[in-house]
């Protein structure tokens, strides 16, 4: 599992199991796979989170 729930707190997911498991297989496959390196997927990442607000 890529993604693991936030110590002390609940998932967006968690009641949703079934969409849970889809997405860290998805999230899995965007992170090990593709034409992009590791560095540029991870400025991307920190870039989305910043736009979002993402507190994780």
């Amino acid at each position: 599992m890529r993604i693991r729930r936030p110590e002390g707190g609940a998932s967006f997911l968690d009641h949703q199991p079934e969409m849970y498991a889809a997405f860290n297989r998805l999230y899995g496959t965007l992170w090990s796979e593709g034409e992009l390196d590791q560095p540029t997927k991870e400025v991307g990442r920190i870039r989305n989170a910043r736009l979002v607000d993402c507190k994780l």
